[in-house]
């Protein structure tokens, strides 16, 4: 099965949770910065996981991301296009998906459920609910025990595709 993990991340965060996926997921997955996960890339995918950090309590826009302090340490990294505008230009297709989120525990609103619906929208129906893993602050890191969390979810999420 041809699957993708497509994040979009500003402090790595969000890459490494998409790395855990896909190992979990199994050989064949490929985790994919938005700017990597070309149509081309990802033609032919059965799964497309997607991802991003929570910003604005929901998924980042562009203007949004135009807001983020370049210089905070570490330094974001800006230099791919948001889920959200990767998800706009998503060409239609047929398959499953699965959403997830980073988050700081306490942050309300969602990633995933945009995620969700614009997938949806382009013809990969949903295959488990949306998970978000969470981050010890803005910046990062990761919680403890959270890469291991999405390597068992992209487990998960490959039985669950046959």
């Amino acid at each position: 099965m041809k699957a993708v993990v497509v994040y979009e991340s500003l402090w790595g965060n969000t890459a490494a949770v998409a790395r855990a996926i896909a190992e979990g997921i199994g050989p064949e997955a490929r985790a994919l910065s938005t700017a990597e996960a070309t149509p081309e890339a990802i033609a032919g995918a059965a799964l497309i996981v997607a991802g991003a950090p929570i910003q604005g309590f929901s998924l980042p826009t562009d203007r949004m991301r135009d807001g983020v302090k370049l210089d905070t340490v570490p330094a974001p990294d800006v230099s791919a296009p948001t889920l959200r505008s990767w998800l706009e230009h998503l060409p239609p297709g047929h398959g499953r998906s699965a959403a997830f989120d980073t988050k700081i525990r306490w942050s309300p609103g969602s990633a995933a459920s945009v995620i969700d619906r614009e997938l949806t929208k382009a013809g990969y129906n949903p295959l488990a609910k949306a998970e978000h893993f969470l981050v010890a602050g803005q910046t990062g890191p990761l919680k403890d025990g959270e890469i291991e969390r999405a390597r068992a979810w992209g487990g998960q999420l490959a039985r669950i595709a046959g």
